[in-house]
């Protein structure tokens, strides 16, 4: 009896560990549709989902990062720059302040692929940095952050881009009876294209492998470097994705956007169970965690507390997540 009930406990103890985030995240639902009615409405859940688009799109990028072992602090500041030239190209004719008057608009397909190209360069020069030169990761993506955002500027002059193609009011608009907003639709593809990314290929597999030990992957055939800058590429990637979304919402683009946006983004893949020690982590672990920060942020709102607080609350959070993180990888050695 006393061994069938230690069992017992000990898949109890299994299941939380695995599905925990998932228990706290209901939970979160569960408090906030009592204590607070106007958060269950359909109209204020679809907005969760869709302030969650921006920065999920750029945490399951990091999720890949995080998972071979690495960090990127620079994906916020590569928002900015993408969006930024993706904005001058995109300009209408008629801007009263362009940016780059003397070329003209660019055809509206072009501007959305420029943009992923600079996010995808940046991160290629992250990734070869590196790579190349076994920097650490804090160190090469720290002043690919403070290069990305100056550079945002330079283009700029500090002003916002405004007046752009028309149409990006479809990427950011609703589909289905005005319901269902474009950018969470295009964060679902994203998540499910990742998914299969990260579980099922060979590159997902040497992410892993990269994470977990690199020595050992090196030794069994993987190409690190190639590895490594096809992962900072993907982060750069879905930065420029999430540019496009933002820009889309706002209808402008600006070099002051995306600040902070990096450390939501981390946030969400340490909350969704992504070690910092490399070589853990799922692509579901990184969406629940982000919409855990979502709902957190929207239900704070709600009950009344401060911005500043708020932050102050998602710091906590954040440490308390990494402090269990650690202890999780202790008890494993």
């Amino acid at each position: 009896m006393a061994t069938n009930m230690e069992g017992t406990r000990h898949q109890a103890a299994a299941i939380v560990k695995k599905y925990g985030i998932i228990l706290v995240l209901l939970l979160m639902v569960i408090g906030l549709s009592i204590f607070q009615p106007a958060f269950r409405s359909t109209a204020n859940i679809i907005n969760i989902l869709n302030h969650t688009a921006i920065f999920g799109i750029m945490a399951v990028g990091l999720t890949f990062v995080i998972i071979s072992g690495g960090i990127d602090l620079s994906v916020g500041s590569v928002l900015a720059f993408s969006g930024v030239i993706m904005g001058a190209m995109s300009q209408t004719a008629m801007a009263s302040t362009p940016i780059w008057e003397a070329i003209g608009p660019f055809p509206f397909i072009i501007a959305l692929a420029a943009c992923l190209a600079v996010g995808s360069s940046c991160g290629a020069v992250s990734g070869s940095l590196i790579a190349q030169t076994r920097i650490p990761p804090f160190i090469a993506t720290l002043g690919m952050m403070t290069v990305a955002r100056g550079l945002a500027l330079i283009v700029t002059g500090g002003r916002p881009v405004s007046q752009l193609d028309p149409g990006f009011s479809a990427i950011g608009s609703r589909i289905m009876n005005n319901t269902i907003p474009v950018p969470v639709i295009i964060y679902l593809v994203v998540i499910a294209l990742a998914w299969i990314l990260l579980n099922n290929t060979k590159f997902g597999k040497s992410v892993y492998a990269l994470g977990s030990n690199r020595a050992a992957a090196e030794i069994s055939g993987i190409n690190v470097k190639a590895t490594l800058i096809k992962v900072y590429m993907l982060a750069g990637f879905l930065a420029g994705l999430a540019a496009i979304v933002f820009s889309a919402r706002t209808l402008s683009a600006h070099p002051g956007a995306g600040t902070g946006y990096e450390l939501t983004a981390i946030a969400a893949t340490t909350i969704g169970g992504t070690s910092h020690s490399g070589g853990i982590g799922t692509m579901w672990g990184a969406v629940v965690g982000a919409l855990v920060l979502a709902v957190l942020r929207n239900g704070l709102t709600l009950i009344g507390i401060h911005a500043h607080w708020q932050g102050v609350i998602e710091g906590a959070i954040i440490v308390v997540a990494v402090v269990i993180d650690m202890r999780k990888n202790q008890v494993k050695k």
